[in-house]
């Protein structure tokens, strides 16, 4: 297994930060619009359960890529408010450049405002051919998601995104 991490700072609570990060419409976002990362694709969202956030929401994410059809469900395994979020992908999934995959969610509060982690763990698909793409892939589309994921909050909270660069990669 390995994972990616970023940290960004927001002048911001950290209630409002993580009500933002934990929000699929500001996080998700840059899967459901076409883009060359998402290889001119996008992916479709939908609520499987009634609580859209917190412990134990889950939804599922549709779609093609690359001509394949890709599809997995994700739940939230912990979920403390304003502190700490993990999601994962549960089931059998249909993915490309993993096999599965874990988002972590901490926020710490600053003097100025709120510091948010936000990381990435996954592991290799077991197909040949996947497995040569996440090789190639992987890491560079965690950082995209990762810088998306990060600035698209910032932005949803009226803040300029800005290039702030922390990331930390480690095998697990």
């Amino acid at each position: 297994m390995k994972s990616i991490s970023r940290i960004e700072n927001y002048n911001a609570t950290p209630e409002q930060v993580f009500k933002c990060i934990d929000d699929l419409g500001v996080t998700g976002m840059h899967m459901t619009e076409s883009s060359a990362m998402m290889m001119g694709s996008k992916l479709h969202l939908e609520y499987l359960t009634e609580n859209h956030t917190g412990l134990g929401s889950r939804y599922r994410w549709t779609g093609r890529m690359m001509g394949t059809s890709m599809g997995f469900n994700v739940e939230v395994t912990k979920w403390t408010a304003a502190e700490e979020k993990i999601w994962e992908t549960i089931g059998n999934t249909r993915l490309i450049i993993y096999s599965w995959y874990r988002i972590h969610l901490i926020v710490t509060p600053m003097p100025d405002g709120a510091k948010a982690e936000l990381s990435i763990s996954y592991e290799k698909p077991k197909e040949f051919f996947n497995n040569i793409l996440s090789f190639l892939f992987a890491d560079w589309y965690c950082k995209w998601c990762l810088k998306h994921m990060l600035g698209d909050a910032k932005k949803a909270l009226g803040m300029k995104a800005n290039n702030t660069k922390h990331f930390k990669n480690k095998k697990l």
